[in-house]
């Protein structure tokens, strides 16, 4: 059965689940039906090469097609990601190759690991096509005290990206496929500030998408007054995070989640309950928690260090939680309101 049939059926099973549940009492159950739903009517905007097989590894990972137009062609937006964490640039360029190696394309390289330099002279060295990698810069302006000092800073972050980037791949990164906003300004001017400059960046043609970090639903709907929508809010999203309202926020505008820690703060509260779970589908706890991710809607970016885990924290997209297994996990943490 091909990938995009399966996406269909589970697209009905889903509707005809949420179409039952909105007739019970029950909050959760309505919230996981919809999630369901969300995640599978995603699929079905993906064309079957989203779902093709790395050479390195043999696993699928699929992708899901961003909102937001660009003024480059867009790819797919593979749901896995290595972030590069705080280490050198020696560190940084190990690591890269091996996530390359593991199946990862797509790559959050942020300004705050210091280390994009040893990122882009592993992209440089490796074998793979700079069109079959994904790759997202990011920019810290947080601290503006205006609008025109968020521009400023914002725009000077854009083009340090650009450039620290193709100079030390030679050439190969000559655009990003996405910029993104480590944090909101704490002002209004200074959001508006921020994502003008970065709507300029991108009408200059230097990126595909443009998206933020741990933005609140009103700094979200400052940018789309902007003009330009953000494509991506990265949150802190887990089994041990995860906030009344926050998903749907996001997908009422259009905007996906992709959670910047997903294992650090569940797997040292939780991983016992994950591990008995995780026996039913032959996974792991990480597995289970990642997994638990992507079918709320979302998708991950993981922190690896060991080339095992590269391969496990990728190794999540051939399995499906059932439903008690969802609830069990929904309820270990209950959601706060989200803001």
């Amino acid at each position: 059965m091909n990938t995009y049939f399966y996406a269909i059926l589970s697209l009905s099973l889903a509707l005809s689940s949420a179409l039952d549940v909105s007739k019970t009492s029950s909050n959760q159950s309505r919230r996981q039906a919809l999630s369901n739903l969300a995640y599978t009517s995603s699929l079905l905007t993906l064309p079957q090469s989203s779902f093709a097989a790395t050479q390195e590894t043999g696993i699928s990972v699929p992708s899901i097609n961003l909102s937001t137009p660009s003024t480059l062609p867009a790819k797919p937006f593979p749901l896995a990601s290595f972030g590069l964490q705080v280490y050198d640039n020696d560190t940084a360029y190990k690591l890269t190759l091996t996530a390359l190696e593991a199946g990862y394309r797509n790559f959050f390289a942020s300004v705050l690991a210091a280390n994009q330099k040893g990122f882009a002279q592993a992209i440089r060295d490796s074998n793979i096509p700079r069109d079959e990698l994904y790759i997202c810069g990011t920019v810290l302006s947080n601290q503006a005290r205006n609008y025109k000092d968020a521009f400023d800073k914002t725009q000077k972050g854009c083009l340090e990206n650009l450039n620290v980037m193709n100079k030390n791949s030679n050439g190969k990164i000559d655009y990003l496929d996405m910029i993104m906003l480590d944090y909101p300004c704490s002002g209004e001017e200074g959001v508006k500030g921020q994502w003008d400059a970065f709507t300029a960046f991108l009408n200059e043609k230097n990126v595909v998408h443009l998206a933020v970090s741990n933005f609140s639903p009103r700094q979200l709907d400052i940018c789309s007054e902007r003009g330009s929508v953000p494509t991506v809010n990265q949150l802190p999203f887990s089994i041990a995070n995860h906030p009344r309202g926050m998903m749907e926020e996001n997908i009422k505008r259009n905007i996906h989640v992709q959670s910047w820690s997903p294992l650090s703060s569940t797997l040292p509260r939780y991983k016992n309950v994950m591990d008995t779970i995780g026996q039913t589908y032959d996974k792991s706890a990480a597995q289970v928690g990642l997994r638990w991710i992507v079918q709320n809607g979302g998708s991950y970016c993981v922190q690896s260090k060991k080339a095992t885990h590269f391969v496990e924290d990728l190794n999540v997209f051939d399995f499906e939680l059932n439903q008690k297994d969802m609830d069990t996990l929904n309820n270990l943490q209950p959601p706060v309101a989200f803001s």
